[in-house]
């Protein structure tokens, strides 16, 4: 009877060994499916090289250590994934998962030919930008213009008196904030991707959004920060908007950009569902 119990322990004990042998291989075969999931398809090569290329998650620079941008903090995979840093080299701080929000959207637009050009309120660095230039040229579109739309000065100071949700924002303070026109060009070109379908727009988001000379637009991406910025790139841009066209809206986790975004909603009446990209940014589809 104790020989019994014994073999049978033995038993057991082997089957649970062979049991975790095999959820462990499962795992690794799973982590390998994983990394290798990446298509063949050269374009989609390209596409996801561009995307580690302009988040520099290739050569993983450090960052600026907020809120003391004088110091700096080494390269964290999970925060560039998530557009939680601040990079001192790379040419977007929107991270892997934003990346991929406009690459999904803009080949939606492509494959179902929805009318219209796109663009980006709030540039920085420019590597959103041009990501969707080079999504385009990747899938042959030679008509399409992508608009680079900041005031290559920084952000404004808040203006409390007429954006009162706007108050003791003071971004206008950060230096490394402020890029110029010439630098994002020169982003362009490290790329091959400065040419005619690039059309950049210089100035406040008041004094040039209102008559910029874009008839249609497919994808309307907004990185403005403030209440400010976002309603009024919304209230000029959104209804050039085409129905199956993407709006993207960057820094929803900002109570005073949200607000700009649920107010333009209600005040026209926009029951499109916003879906969260990360925690940081939402879109949605624009279907009327």
């Amino acid at each position: 009877m104790i020989q019994k119990r014994f073999f049978r322990e033995i038993f057991v004990c082997l089957a649970c060994v062979l049991l975790c042998a095999a959820n462990a291989l499962t795992a690794s075969i799973h982590y390998v499916q994983q990394e290798s999931s990446l298509s063949d398809d050269p374009k989609e090569l390209y596409i996801d090289l561009m995307k580690r290329a302009v988040a520099n998650t290739i050569y993983e620079d450090p960052a600026y250590a907020m809120p003391n941008p004088n110091q700096l903090t080494r390269f964290n995979s999970m925060t560039r994934e998530l557009g939680k840093d601040h990079p001192l080299y790379a040419h977007t701080m929107i991270g892997m998962k934003r990346l991929n929000n406009i690459q999904a959207c803009l080949v939606d637009i492509l494959n179902n030919n929805v009318q219209g050009d796109c663009i980006e309120t709030g540039v920085w660095r420019g590597g959103a930008t041009i990501l969707m230039r080079a999504i385009l040229k990747a899938y042959g579109d030679t008509t399409r213009k992508v608009w680079v739309a900041d005031s290559f000065a920084g952000l404004p100071p808040p203006d409390v008196a007429h954006y009162p949700q706007d108050r003791g924002i003071f971004l206008c303070d950060v230096p490394y904030l402020s890029v110029s026109m010439e630098t994002v060009q020169d982003n362009f070109k490290k790329y091959g991707l400065l040419d005619k379908q690039v059309v950049f727009l210089k100035g406040f988001f008041k004094d040039t959004l209102l008559t910029a000379p874009v008839e249609k637009i497919s994808l309307l991406r907004l990185d403005g920060d403030l209440y400010q910025s976002t309603i009024e790139a919304l209230t000029a841009l959104y209804p050039k908007v085409s129905i199956g066209g993407y709006i993207i809206i960057d820094d929803a986790q900002i109570p005073a950009c949200m607000s700009a975004v649920t107010d333009y909603r209600k005040m026209y009446g926009i029951e499109d569902p916003a879906f969260w990209i990360d925690q940081d940014g939402l879109y949605w589809q624009k279907t009327k």
